[in-house]
């Protein structure tokens, strides 16, 4: 068993991937940028460390000693405010940990947390991993550029990247999509206010994209590829709401706010999931009903 480094432990992936791995045997380990509001579940220790202090950083993985790392933590919610504080978390901060991850030694594994978004549209057809990025906004072009700076290590780290596509689950905030949704229903909402109907996603369980980053990880072959993290499935926005409206069997009326429209939103966003399986092999799914179902239900 290993002892594995998840920084953003306390974060929405964090939640599930923590215990799925410390479940597995292994002495899991968190960085955050903050006390966790709350304890996770599975977390053997942690430490608070800000990802552009470097020698903190650096003083923090050298105490924990890791033998592989997950690295989670990031500005992910593509209409963040501050865009300086995206590219300084999302490419300063990575670099920074890989650095650190360099200088300290004896891993065995890094697995980075990238982003579907860097591939911008699609008019369709499922996207591979072999189509050239064309990310439309600055959190695509954070991730994107943090890969860039992963191929810098690529001769001195094993490296996997994922590149995960929409998901969602309980504990996801409700800044997100289906999330914002699922809280206006439970709340009894008769109108929700909502941007650009006319999108669609490749929506995953929270649950299935950690089970895939644990078995990533323990992967011989996955060293220096880089994966698509997805259903193999695309759901119109519209979809989403009827599947909801029908599960929750409660009725409520669609406005599109312009404010919420992004002039850079990326319309069609369906992945191709063959990769992943051919290293992984065919695994189980949550369907997107499921994943609704639970979320609508939790306690």
């Amino acid at each position: 068993m290993s002892r594995i480094l998840i920084t953003g432990a306390d974060g929405f992936t964090g939640r599930y991937l923590t215990p799925l791995l410390a479940s597995q045997g292994h002495d899991v380990m968190g960085l955050s940028h903050k006390p966790a509001s709350n304890p996770v579940d599975g977390l053997l220790a942690s430490r608070v460390c800000d990802l552009t202090d470097t020698q903190a950083l650096t003083d923090a993985v050298a105490d924990l000693k890791p033998d592989k790392v997950v690295h989670l933590a990031a500005i992910a919610y593509v209409a963040h405010g501050v865009v300086e504080d995206i590219y300084r978390t999302n490419i300063l901060g990575s670099r920074n940990l890989l650095e650190a991850v360099n200088t300290v030694g004896n891993v065995d594994a890094v697995l980075l947390a990238s982003s579907a978004n860097i591939y911008g549209n699609r008019v369709s057809g499922a996207i591979s991993e072999t189509v050239s990025p064309d990310p439309v906004n600055d959190y695509a072009v954070s991730k994107l550029s943090m890969e860039f700076v992963a191929k810098l290590y690529r001769d001195r780290l094993p490296i996997i990247i994922a590149r995960p596509f929409n998901y969602t689950g309980v504990g996801q905030s409700i800044d997100f999509l289906i999330p914002k949704i699922v809280h206006h229903v439970r709340q009894g909402a008769k109108e929700i206010e909502l941007g650009n109907l006319d999108v669609s996603r490749d929506f995953s369980d929270v649950r299935d994209v950690a089970s895939a980053y644990a078995a990533l990880l323990d992967q011989p072959a996955a060293l220096g590829e880089t994966f698509n993290i997805c259903s193999g499935t695309a759901y119109s926005l519209r979809d989403v709401i009827a599947l909801i409206q029908e599960i929750s069997g409660h009725d409520f009326s669609v406005r599109v706010n312009p404010a919420f429209v992004r002039a850079n939103e990326v319309k069609t966003l369906w992945g191709d999931r063959s990769k992943l399986e051919g290293v992984l092999g065919q695994r189980s799914l949550c369907d997107l009903r499921d994943t609704l179902s639970w979320m609508l239900n939790a306690q």
